[in-house]
C-alpha cells in the first residue's frame, strides 16, 4: 500500500486519510464496493458506493501511471540515459502527460529532419545559434559547417540543418508544451466543414456544416457529433488555436533578444510551431476532448441505466404478453407468476372483420385459461393500435379492469437471439422469445434486463463511440449496484441475475444453479457453503445479498448479513423473545438499546441498519408500480398539432434535455431550455429514465421526423402575428388568381393572342 498514493486520493476527495486507507485494503483483499459500502461502514467511516468507486478507480489510474514511470525508468537504464536530475523529474511527476512531456526529448525516435541535420554535424552550429549573441555573425558562424560530402551545400544549408535541430528542442520542451497545451484549452476552437460532395449524404450534421465552438465549453454531445461526422467522412474537424499568442507565447520563451542569431532562433520557433508543435498540441486536445466528452457520456448512460433498472416492477403476476407485428401477426405468451412460460400463440388484429373476431375471442380464451391479471404491449411496430385493440376487448371480451401497458422493448431483440434466450427456450420461435421478454420485464424490469448487453437497452447516446472499456466497466458497475442494492431471491433468479451479485460471477453463480436443480431449493444461506467452490471469503460477499424466503432463519430473508446473527440473537434474547418476535412486533424493536450492542466490528451504522432491516426484512427498494396510458386517438407522428398536451414517458435523459415517448413511434425532445419555467443546468435533477410528464407539443416537423415537446406551463400559444399575416397571405393570393382568371376570359382580347402562342 503506498502511503504517498492515499495521501493524494485522500486530497483529491477531501476525505479523512484512514477512510481512503480502510477502502484501498478492503479493495486489495478482494472486497467489493456493494460490499464495503454496505456492511464496512465502519471501517470506511459510512462512505457510499461513488466515494468508493471514486476511490478504486483512482488507484487504479495511479498505478497504471507507475506503470508507465518504471518503463520509462527501465528504459533510459538500459540506454545509459538517466541522470539523478532526470530521474527526480519523473519521479516527480503527477500525471500521465507531465511523464511524457518529459521523456519525451529521450525517446526512441524514427529520422527526423533534426536527426538528418545532426548527422550532418551541425548540432553544435544550433547550440551557437540558440545562445544568442548579440555579437553572433551567422554566416561566420555557419560557414566551416558547410561541407558538400556530407550533404551541406551552402551556408544556409547549414543554417537551415540547424533551426531543424532548434525547432525540435523548441517542440520537445515541457515548459513549452505545457503552456501551449493550456493555451489550446482555453482559447482553442473547433472548428468543422462539410467534405465537398457530402452535403446530400450528411442531412443529420446539417448544423455543423459550418460550425466553431470554443474547446473550453464544448458539450460533450456536441463534441461526440463532431467526432463521428469526422469518422463517418462528412466533417472536416480542426482545433485551431489563437496562432498569434501561441507564437508570441513560444517568442517569449526561447527568443532572447534581436540579432541575427535570435532572427533565426526566432524562425526556429515559427517552424516549429507550424510543423511540429500545432499539429502534436491538436491532437493531444483532441484526446482529451474526447476523454471529457466520454466520462460525460458514460456518466449520463450510467444515470440512465440506474433508473431504468430500478424501474417500479408490476411483480408476480399471470401475464399475457403481445410482441405486436402487422403482417406476421402479432405474437402471444403466456407466463406464470414466476415467469415461466405458459402458452403461445398469434393473433391478427389488423385484417378482417373476421380475424379480428378470431384474435378477440383467442386472447379472452387465453386470460380465461392462464388466470391472467395484466397485459403487457411492446411498444414497437404497431404497439399503439395493439394497444387500442386490447384495451377496446375490455368489458367485452376480457375483464373490465384488467391493466394492459406498454412496455419498453428496446434490446428485446438482442435478447431473443442470444446465447441465453436459446438455452432458456431452445425450441421457442425467435419472435416468442421477444414477447417472453417484454412480459418479464414489466414482471421485473431488473430481473429481465440483466441479460441484454447494457448497450442495446437504448437509454445513451454516442455509445458506440465512446471508450467502450470505461462504458463496460461503468455499465457493469451500475448492473452490480442495482443488483445488490435490491437483493435476490437465489431459489428463483436466473443465472444472470446471480452473476451479479458480490462475490459470485459467472462460474459461481452456474455451480448455484446446478447445485439448486441438483439438490432443490435452499433452505438457508448457511446451505451456501456446500455450493462447490463457494469458498468463506465469496461467502462474506454474497450472502447479504441473496434471500431465502419461508427459510429456517427469518433472517435469511433479510439484509442482514450472517455475521451480524449472533447480535440479533442477543438483542431477542435481552428482551425474552424469538427473532420472529422481533420482527413481526414493533413495540419489541422499540426497546432495543442499540448502544448496548456496539463491539469494534459492528458500530452504530451497522446496527442502525439491522433495526431498519428488522422493521422491513428484504424490503425492495423501488418505488411502488403505476400504470399509465397514452392519450387516446394520438398514434403516430401526423396525428400531432402544436398546442397539443399529452402524457408521456422520459426514454432518455441527455446533457441537452430529454426525450420522452408519447405514443407515437417517434420520441420528442424537451430541451432544455423547455423543461421547466425556471433555469435548468442539468436535465437529471429534472427528471428521470421512466419518469411520467405531461408534455406540449410545440413543433412537429414530419420531413425530418423530429418533434419538439415542452414541460413548461404556458409553453404554447398562438402566434397572432403569423396568423394575420397567414390570412393576408391567402387573400393577396387569392386576387392574384382572380386577376389571372379576368386576364385569361374570353371577353379579354388577349385571350386568343395568349392561345395562338
Amino acid at each position: 500500500m503506498n502511503e504517498k498514493h492515499i495521501s493524494t486520493i485522500a486530497m483529491e476527495l477531501a476525505l479523512e486519510l484512514r477512510q481512503v486507507l480502510a477502502t484501498a485494503q478492503l479493495l486489495e483483499e478482494g472486497a467489493t464496493v456493494p460490499f464495503i459500502a454496505r456492511y464496512r461502514k465502519e471501517a470506511t467511516g459510512s462512505l457510499d458506493e461513488v466515494a468508493i468507486t471514486t476511490i478504486r478507480n483512482r488507484l487504479s489510474q495511479i498505478e497504471e501511471l507507475d506503470k508507465r514511470r518504471q518503463s520509462i525508468l527501465k528504459s533510459l537504464e538500459e540506454r545509459e540515459l538517466i541522470t539523478d536530475e532526470l530521474k527526480e523529474k519523473i519521479v516527480a511527476a503527477e500525471t500521465l502527460t507531465a511523464l511524457e512531456d518529459i521523456y519525451l526529448p529521450y525517446r526512441p525516435k524514427r529520422r527526423t529532419r533534426a536527426t538528418m541535420a545532426r548527422e550532418k554535424g551541425l548540432e553544435p552550429l544550433a547550440k551557437v545559434l540558440f545562445e544568442q549573441e548579440e555579437t553572433t555573425d551567422r554566416l561566420t558562424e555557419a560557414r566551416p559547417f558547410v561541407d558538400p560530402e556530407k550533404g551541406v551545400e551552402s551556408v544556409e544549408d547549414a543554417l537551415s540543418g540547424a533551426r531543424d535541430i532548434i525547432a525540435e528542442w523548441v517542440n520537445e520542451n515541457a515548459e513549452a508544451r505545457e503552456k501551449v497545451r493550456a493555451l489550446y484549452a482555453q482559447k482553442g476552437v473547433f472548428k468543422t466543414k462539410v467534405i465537398f460532395g457530402r452535403e446530400a449524404d450528411g442531412g443529420k450534421y446539417r448544423d455543423y456544416f459550418d460550425w466553431d465552438e470554443p474547446v473550453a465549453t464544448a458539450p460533450s454531445h456536441r463534441i461526440l457529433a463532431m467526432l463521428r461526422g469526422e469518422t463517418e467522412v462528412i466533417l472536416g474537424l480542426r482545433v485551431l488555436p489563437p496562432e498569434d499568442k501561441a507564437l508570441a507565447l513560444l517568442e517569449t520563451l526561447f527568443v532572447k533578444g534581436n540579432g541575427a542569431a535570435s532572427e533565426q532562433v526566432k524562425a526556429a520557433v515559427h517552424d516549429s510551431f507550424n510543423r511540429l508543435l500545432s499539429h502534436a498540441m491538436e491532437t493531444q486536445i483532441r484526446l482529451s476532448a474526447k476523454k471529457r466528452a466520454d466520462t460525460e457520456a458514460i456518466k449520463i448512460f450510467a444515470d440512465n441505466l440506474r433508473e431504468l433498472l430500478l424501474a417500479p416492477p408490476l411483480g408476480q403476476k399471470n401475464v399475457l404478453a403481445i410482441d405486436p407485428g402487422i403482417r406476421t401477426g402479432c405474437k402471444v405468451v403466456c407466463l406464470d407468476r414466476q415467469g415461466n412460460l405458459l402458452r403461445t400463440d398469434t393473433i391478427y388484429p389488423f385484417g378482417s372483420e373476421k380475424s379480428r373476431s378470431a384474435a378477440a375471442t383467442t386472447l379472452a380464451a387465453l386470460c380465461k385459461t392462464c388466470e391472467v391479471e395484466a397485459i403487457a404491449v411492446g411498444n414497437g411496430t404497431a404497439g399503439r393500435e395493439t394497444e387500442s385493440f386490447v384495451k377496446g376487448l375490455r368489458g367485452l371480451a376480457l375483464p373490465h379492469d384488467i391493466p394492459v401497458i406498454m412496455v419498453n422493448e428496446s434490446g428485446a431483440s438482442i435478447y431473443s437471439a442470444s446465447d441465453v434466450a436459446r438455452e432458456e427456450f431452445s425450441n421457442l420461435d425467435l419472435t416468442f422469445r421477444g414477447a417472453v421478454s417484454i412480459g418479464r420485464r414489466l414482471m421485473d424490469p431488473l430481473a429481465e434486463l440483466v441479460k441484454i448487453d447494457p448497450k442495446s437497452i437504448g437509454v445513451g447516446q454516442y455509445q458506440h463511440d465512446v471508450n467502450q472499456q470505461a462504458l463496460k466497466r461503468s455499465l457493469d458497475d451500475i448492473v452490480v449496484s442495482c443488483v445488490n442494492a435490491v437483493g435476490v431471491e437465489v431459489n428463483t433468479a436466473s443465472e444472470q441475475l446471480l452473476t451479479y451479485i458480490s462475490g459470485l460471477g459467472p462460474q459461481l453463480a452456474r455451480k448455484m444453479i446446478d447445485y439448486r436443480n441438483d439438490h432443490g431449493p435452499f433452505s438457508s444461506r448457511k446451505e451456501l457453503k456446500d455450493v462447490p467452490r463457494l469458498g468463506p471469503k465469496a461467502f462474506q460477499q454474497a450472502a447479504g445479498f441473496l434471500r431465502i424466503r419461508n427459510g429456517k432463519n427469518p433472517l435469511d430473508a433479510s439484509a442482514v448479513h450472517p455475521e451480524s446473527y449472533p447480535i440479533v440473537d442477543a438483542m431477542a434474547k435481552d428482551l425474552g423473545c424469538s427473532v420472529q418476535d422481533l420482527l413481526e412486533d414493533e413495540t419489541r424493536r422499540g426497546q432495543i438499546d442499540l448502544s448496548k450492542y456496539v463491539t469494534d466490528k459492528a458500530g452504530m451504522p451497522t446496527l442502525k441498519d439491522i433495526l431498519a432491516e428488522l422493521a422491513r426484512p428484504g424490503r425492495d427498494p423501488r418505488k411502488e408500480f403505476e400504470d399509465f396510458a397514452f392519450a387516446k386517438g394520438v398514434h403516430k407522428i401526423e396525428d400531432l398539432r402544436p398546442g397539443m398536451r399529452l402524457p408521456g414517458i422520459v426514454t432518455n435523459v441527455t446533457a441537452f434535455g430529454a426525450f420522452v415517448d408519447i405514443g407515437v413511434h417517434q420520441d420528442g425532445l424537451v430541451h432544455i431550455s423547455q423543461m421547466a419555467n425556471h433555469f435548468v443546468r442539468d436535465p437529471h435533477r429534472e427528471v428521470k429514465v421512466r419518469q411520467q410528464v405531461m408534455a406540449t407539443v410545440i413543433d412537429v416537423d414530419l420531413e425530418r421526423r423530429r418533434i419538439s415537446l415542452s414541460m413548461r406551463e404556458g409553453a404554447w400559444k398562438p402566434d397572432k402575428g403569423a396568423e394575420k399575416t397567414s390570412k393576408t397571405e391567402k387573400r393577396k393570393r387569392a386576387g392574384q388568381r382572380q386577376q389571372k382568371r379576368r386576364e385569361l376570359s374570353p371577353t379579354n382580347p388577349f385571350v386568343k393572342v395568349f392561345k395562338d402562342y
